[in-house]
């Protein structure tokens, strides 16, 4: 660089201005990242840093969101649950009452007043099916699992593995193939519940009746005997005994609701009109194993999604809850009205113990899913807390401006800043020289 004395081009000021903007723009950044706390800001900061840093936000958006949705699922699955709990209440009262109808101290008067009970208790159990959550209906059967129409199906795990159709009703044995006694002379009345209906029949038991003779009195039902298969579920699976033995089972003859066996009691007494317990014990031991939906063409199952990807979803299919599809109603087809169960009767009230019983195992076995499903969307809302905190320290760590460094920065580049002014101001005077030999 040349030393000598010029005015045309004063190279030290030029020099020192540049050092200022250099200064200038340092400064200008470190207070950028002190005002913002963030140490990159544009892709100019670190292309690589800020684009791993954007991602890292639009998964931590994602993972949030996805959060939402499972807290959203679960306030639904909260409203459902509380609409089957009640039901499940009402049927427990229902249960009481029934056994109360069955008690022979009753009057007729007495009869219809549990009647009217029974009957404004299932119109709230409907009600119940009918609630909604951001107007989506949860347990009227819009939200079934797709699947094809299936058959009430009863199962009796109490009787010989050995008995048939055509085991006589003398013959008769339990699991341990200990004699029932029922023997010639006793009364058998079968009684069934169906759309709301209760159909009873009577049998004098002689030598030659047989098993199928009292199962084929439910007419609205099909016995298949020693057989460890006990039927198809909506999802196609076989269902078969936990045991692979060989149990007796009887199916309704026509799929959906409308054709469902709401529930059904065999009765045994001797020819003293004397209530067999013992035989009853084993005889009327049918319980519902498959409960009868109708067909869902349509996945109408609620999907919620609780990842930050497509498919990552959780599936919750809740069943409907209605008095219909519980066995209390139906549709009388001769008069085109709906009916409700009767408990007018002692005989009627008998039968409708067992009509609740599998009410009440369908309202409670729907309680175990969805809390099953609540239990599950807690877990994954916690893991996508955890997620969500997780990715957010990484993206931390690349973007986020460390202040105390920061700050450093800032105070050296100010200082440096306003040295470099001082100096430029002195560059600036070093031309003043040349006018001395100008005089």
């Amino acid at each position: 660089m040349s030393s000598g004395l010029v005015v045309k081009n004063n190279l030290s000021a030029l020099s020192t201005l540049n050092i200022l903007n250099k200064n200038t723009s340092a400064l200008n950044s470190s207070l950028s990242k002190v005002s913002s706390g963030l140490k990159i800001q544009s892709a100019a900061d670190d292309a690589s840093g800020y684009q791993i840093s954007e991602r890292m936000k639009v998964q931590i958006r994602s993972l949030d969101q996805a959060n939402q949705n499972t807290e959203n699922g679960s306030s639904l699955l909260s409203t459902a649950a509380g609409a089957v709990d009640s039901t499940v209440e009402i049927l427990k009262t229902l249960k009481e009452k029934v056994l109360s109808a069955a008690n022979g101290t009753n009057t007729d008067s007495d009869l219809e007043a549990i009647q009217d009970e029974l009957d404004q208790s299932i119109d709230q159990i409907n009600d119940n099916a009918n609630v909604t959550f951001n107007d989506k209906y949860l347990i009227n059967g819009s939200l079934t699992a797709k699947g094809a129409a299936t058959n009430s199906t009863y199962v009796n795990s109490s009787l010989a593995t050995a008995t048939t159709g055509s085991t006589a009703l003398t013959a008769l044995s339990d699991r341990n193939t200990n004699s029932l006694g029922i023997v010639s002379g006793d009364k058998i009345t079968v009684s069934y519940v169906s759309n709301g209906k209760t159909v009873t029949s009577k049998i004098t038991v002689t030598g030659s009746t047989t098993l199928s003779t009292v199962l084929g009195k439910i007419s609205a039902g099909s016995a298949s005997y020693t057989t460890s298969t006990i039927g198809t579920d909506a999802g196609g699976n076989t269902i078969s005994t936990a045991d692979g033995s060989d149990v007796i089972t009887l199916t309704a003859t026509g799929s959906g609701v409308t054709n469902s066996i709401g529930g059904f009691s065999i009765g045994v007494t001797d020819s003293s009109g004397n209530e067999k317990k013992s035989v009853d014990t084993y005889l009327d031991a049918f319980s519902e194993k498959i409960t009868a939906q109708d067909s869902v063409t349509a996945t109408d199952s609620l999907s919620l999604q609780v990842g930050t990807k497509s498919n990552q979803t959780i599936k919750v299919s809740l069943d409907d809850m209605g008095a219909q599809a519980l066995g209390l109603q139906g549709l009388d087809t001769s008069t085109g009205k709906v009916q409700n169960l009767n408990v007018t009767t002692t005989e009627n009230a008998n039968v409708a113990a067992n009509v609740l019983d599998s009410a009440l195992q369908r309202a409670l076995s729907e309680q175990t899913k969805i809390g099953a499903a609540q239990s599950r969307l807690d877990y994954t809302a916690e893991n996508l807390t955890t997620s969500s905190e997780n990715v957010t320290d990484a993206q931390s760590t690349i973007a986020d401006a460390d202040m105390a460094k920061e700050m450093t920065e800032y105070s050296k580049n100010s200082v440096l800043q306003q040295a470099a002014q001082a100096m430029l101001a002195q560059a600036n005077q070093s031309g003043s020289g040349v006018l001395s030999l100008l005089q």
